[in-house]
């Protein structure tokens, strides 16, 4: 019996296991049409032998290569789809095979490349024969120009992960740079080294932004944080979080930071984010830093390091005094995520109440305030 397309896709929508999407591709071609494009709209690739074989799937049809609309592929020394792969050594043909189908996938919108071996890391040649537009991009690869010429393509990408940035040429590894305006629409960037952030700040609507110092001399980290805020003055959209990471958290480089934050932009009010900041123990030292989140009349959420403090304020009462101690001085601050030694603990106001946030994903929050 044939039935209409809405209730194959309805049935389809609520089959959520991939081995049965499968077999309902070969139920009838009307099942294999609507399954096939729940099968093949997020691919997920790990270990050699799954991500070779599903690559040369895509690369020898292109009627599934097309459904595609978001890969990862994910390549790890300790983790594999294999129980025996991660200690094999990465076959010769395996980066041919992701290229080949790279080239297939010309609807892809989102792509991610996880690397943890740094060995293949420099494969960005991979992306040379695409045509699709990205929206979101994270890249794990070293940054060559390979990289930097698929980059000068994205006319749609808006999300964007680095993990490698070199501005300058040598004879030896000459590099394509960064067209003025290329990434037109780039509003969400993370970046490991500064030097990305400010080389790619200046001229996009860039309004999230999570990057991290790269050097550890106060007075090469105050060069570098001089630098990346005079690129931010020339954004094309007003910047609603920023996350910093440092590598040794003070408290009166920390105060600079927060200084030539209210100090650099005129209009505030579009900050919702702010991190990562030393919050001070001494009575004297935390009044100031308040006076100066005061002018932050729009915050919602601000990251604080406190992993200095002793006794260390890592249970709840503690986090609730801590947070309710900010709002008296920014009542607009909804969240608090506080950091000790590397752990995040998020406070958000509930219905007037204080409690800790066990949902909320302490990693990620930058992207979605």
């Amino acid at each position: 019996m044939q039935l209409s397309l809405e209730t194959y896709s309805l049935i389809v929508k609520y089959v959520a296991d991939r081995e049965n999407l499968a077999s309902l591709c070969r139920v009838s071609k009307a099942f294999q049409k609507v399954a096939e494009r729940k099968l093949y709209n997020t691919v997920d690739l790990r270990g050699y032998t799954r991500t070779a074989s599903i690559c040369r799937l895509l690369s020898n049809r292109p009627r599934l290569a097309v459904l595609v609309d978001a890969l990862s592929i994910h390549l790890a020394e300790d983790e594999s789809a294999d129980s025996d792969e991660s200690m094999d050594p990465t076959p010769d043909d395996y980066w041919d095979t992701i290229a080949d189908a790279l080239k297939e996938t010309s609807k892809l919108r989102h792509l991610n490349l996880y690397i943890d071996t740094g060995d293949e890391a420099s494969q960005a040649w991979v992306l040379d024969r695409c045509v699709f537009q990205l929206r979101s991009f994270h890249c794990d690869f070293t940054w060559d120009a390979h990289l930097s010429t698929f980059l000068n393509t994205q006319s749609h990408l808006s999300d964007l992960y680095l993990v490698d940035f070199r501005s300058e040429t040598s004879a030896d590894t000459p590099l394509s740079s960064l067209h003025v305006h290329s990434l037109p629409k780039l509003s969400t960037l993370e970046c490991t080294f500064m030097e990305a952030a400010a080389t790619l700040s200046p001229g996009r609507p860039i309004s999230r932004l999570k990057t991290c110092f790269s050097r550890s001399q106060i007075l090469e980290k105050r060069e570098e944080m001089t630098d990346l805020f005079a690129k931010l003055r020339n954004l094309r959209k007003p910047l609603r979080t920023l996350d910093i990471a440092d590598a040794s958290y003070t408290p009166d480089f920390s105060m600079e930071l927060l200084n030539t934050v209210v100090n650099t932009f005129a209009n505030l009010n579009h900050l919702r984010y702010l991190g990562t900041l030393v919050l001070p123990v001494g009575g004297r030292e935390r009044v100031a830093f308040y006076g100066t989140l005061m002018r932050l009349h729009k915050l919602q959420c601000i990251e604080v390091e406190v992993s200095d403090w002793e006794p260390a304020p890592t249970n709840p009462a503690a986090l609730r005094a801590l947070t309710l101690e900010l709002r008296i001085y920014c009542p607009s601050i909804s969240r608090v995520v506080f950091v000790h030694d590397f752990d995040r603990t998020v406070m958000k106001m509930s219905d007037n109440y204080c409690v800790v946030d066990g949902d909320a994903n302490a990693e990620t929050l930058w992207r979605d305030i």
